[in-house]
């Protein structure tokens, strides 16, 4: 079991309720990302850890799943033990007998079919000391443009990285790593508390389960650096905005031989001055003058691959919608979406004397009848 589950609060880490909706989550985690990010705060050693409990914190509840498991084991130490208890009158195979002192890695094998809760122990099954690293974030900033094509570029991500020099190891090169007397290469201790007995990391190895003959002279013997590593990402056509692309195995570096954990790239595209988007769709508010709305007329109507030809019928009203088929967003499956072109008829503010006499006859000759009255707008 991750100890730090029953020793932190991930919910106040983040500053929000237990019953946070995931939305609240993430809004909570990118204020305190933002505040606390190393970027932001050089030399800053407090704010570098807040920045690590607060990647921690939402790396558990931004997941499902591991936010169900996380929450049961808080009840579960909240409540000092487990219901149905532990005797042979809980159901609990194994003999197990009342007040019977029982190692937190046993209840992998006893707790096996409840649920999944045996895997939140590390069991017989489990005492390995690899750990699997945490996720990591970055955001990247995307013209409109790209985010419909998609592109692949390079990140510059800051963070802990397995160390440059050693890979991981903690060793200088071409040395030895010994296991560790202490654990006997388990990377874990166990320590009784009341009723269970929990593994904690092994001071010794720090948990690594091995220690280098001589520690690697960048990282300290630690297997780990802080430093900005460059990762080259593939985003894909049609992103939109705020959504996130994780890179599997680009986070932090696992420990004792864990696997790495994964690159949440969160994904912030810039306004354009043209177009807009709904859903697949691409919009944009054409202007066109009175005359062209009044006796219609062909325009170009700008879209992402050049511009194209659209026939406005004569009469057309300002703010009607015209649909360019197959002009909108990259869909990986089927038809692309489409361009979506609202019409604003201009009126034009300064008039010559000639035009406005035009108007004036053509209101005389022709607008014999006054729109607003069958409105009921004429007394009003």
């Amino acid at each position: 079991m991750n100890r730090d589950w029953i020793e932190k609060d991930y919910y106040a880490v983040l500053g929000v309720a237990p019953g946070a909706s995931q939305d609240e989550i993430k809004r909570a985690y990118r204020k305190l990302a933002q505040e606390n990010h190393p970027d932001a705060n050089p030399d800053d050693d407090a704010a570098e850890e807040r920045f690590k409990e607060v990647s921690q914190a939402y790396a558990t509840l931004s997941d499902e799943e591991q936010r169900r498991q996380y929450d049961e084991v808080r009840q579960m130490a909240a409540a000092g033990g487990f219901p149905g208890g532990f005797g042979n009158a809980g159901g609990f195979p194994g003999g197990f007998s009342q007040g019977q002192r029982v190692r937190i890695e046993d209840l992998g094998d006893i707790l096996g079919g409840f649920g999944g809760l045996g895997d939140l122990f590390g069991g017989s099954r489990r005492r390995s000391s690899a750990r699997r690293g945490v996720d990591q974030t970055t955001t990247i900033q995307l013209s409109f443009e790209d985010s419909i094509r998609g592109l692949t570029t390079t990140l510059a991500v800051k963070g802990e990285a397995a160390c440059s020099i050693c890979h991981g190891s903690g060793a200088e090169p071409g040395t030895a790593v010994d296991v560790c007397q202490s654990c006997g290469g388990s990377g874990t201790i166990s320590q009784n508390q009341g009723f269970f007995s929990f593994a904690q990391p092994c001071r010794q190895c720090k948990g690594r389960g091995r220690i280098p003959a001589s520690p690697c002279e960048r990282c300290v013997g630690s297997g780990t650096e802080f430093r900005t590593r460059r990762i080259n990402v593939k985003i894909p056509a049609g992103v939109k905005d705020g959504s996130t692309i994780r890179l599997k195995g680009k986070g932090g570096p696992g420990e004792g031989g864990g696997p790495p954990g994964d690159l949440l790239v969160r994904v912030n595209v810039d306004k354009h001055p043209i177009f807009g988007r709904r859903n697949d769709d691409i919009t944009a508010r054409i202007p066109v003058t009175f005359t062209e709305a009044a006796l219609g007329a062909d325009i170009d109507v700008p879209t992402l691959d050049g511009a194209v030809r659209l026939k406005i019928p004569s009469g057309t009203a300002s703010g009607r919608t015209f649909r360019v088929r197959d002009k909108g967003v990259p869909k990986p499956r089927g038809r692309n979406g489409d361009l979506l072109v609202t019409i604003d008829v201009e009126v034009p503010k300064k008039m010559s004397r000639a035009a406005k006499k035009m108007l004036q006859e053509y209101r005389d000759a022709y607008e014999t009848e006054n729109p607003r009255e069958k409105l009921g707008w004429d007394h009003v």
